[in-house]
């Protein structure tokens, strides 16, 4: 079976700044793959590389098979949905009309909605947990309702695969978890591949099947996280002191972060 994604020595670039360095790696069908690193280490740049939201040096993303640059944006649309970091607090759409934005890809000339595009939405609506807020304004939503009405418009789009930057960024405990169940529903129930960036280690390491850690724009560990869990290896990456143990909540190893001691630094 072919990826969903594939990158091949990706190289990408602002004004004589490099971002990302000779990248190359895969996302398998039906995979969540979570992208972790330190801040300025790459990530947003690489998912909006992956979303064809950026123009690349060099090398090639391929998806299913095709170069990215081979598409037209009506059928990259259709096929990969992206959700951006930033929260749009103040629009003044409901639940469903931001849902619907999803359905434009598929829109006649008319850019009418069918009773099939309101079903669609409907259901992506009721996956997401939010068919009581359906006809709330997103501007009276909670930051985590919010970004679950932003993906159940990806949703929308019935994407073979889905891009998010730091879904889980601002959140409570509570809603973090719960956008993470949600991934992993779309995951295991639809069959969906997600790509998804993360400055949250843990949650990456419990929910991830791959990891992708970034350090300066280069592949510093790609691989399960039993793999890429490592205290030799994030010590590094992040420049700081760290333990990693078996966590007690379940199969799943957990990053915990060393205090710096002053007595023991004003000593040396």
């Amino acid at each position: 079976m072919s990826p969903a994604i594939r990158i091949h020595r990706l190289h990408c670039a602002y004004p004589q700044t490099p971002v990302l360095r000779d990248l190359t790696f895969q996302v398998d069908r039906g995979e969540l793959f979570i992208i972790i690193g330190p801040n300025g280490s790459g990530k947003t740049t690489l998912i909006k590389a992956l979303a064809g939201l950026l123009s690349i040096s060099s090398g090639e993303i391929f998806f299913k098979e095709r170069s990215l640059k081979h598409y037209k944006q009506k059928d990259l649309a259709r096929n990969i949905a992206y959700v951006a970091q930033a929260d749009i607090a103040d629009s003044p759409f409901t639940v469903q009309e931001m849902v619907l934005m999803g359905r434009t890809p598929y829109l006649g000339i008319l850019g009418l909605d069918s009773r099939a595009d309101l079903e669609i939405a409907r259901q992506a609506i009721a996956f997401t947990g939010l068919s009581h807020l359906a006809g709330r304004r997103l501007s009276s939503l909670s930051g985590g309702e919010r970004q679950r009405a932003y993906i159940a418009r990806a949703i929308c789009q019935h994407p073979e695969l889905i891009l998010l930057d730091e879904p889980t960024a601002a959140l409570d405990l509570s809603h973090q978890i719960r956008i993470m169940d949600l991934m992993e529903r779309m995951k295991t129930a639809q069959g969906t591949s997600v790509v998804m960036v993360s400055h949250d280690i843990n949650l990456a390491a419990m929910y991830a099947d791959r990891l992708l850690l970034l350090v300066d724009g280069r592949m510093a560990a790609c691989g399960p996280p039993s793999q890429v869990i490592d205290e030799r290896i994030l010590s590094q990456a992040y420049d700081c002191g760290l333990l990693v143990d078996s966590s007690p909540a379940g199969p799943w190893l957990r990053v915990n972060l060393m205090r710096n001691d002053p007595e023991q630094n004003a000593e040396t």
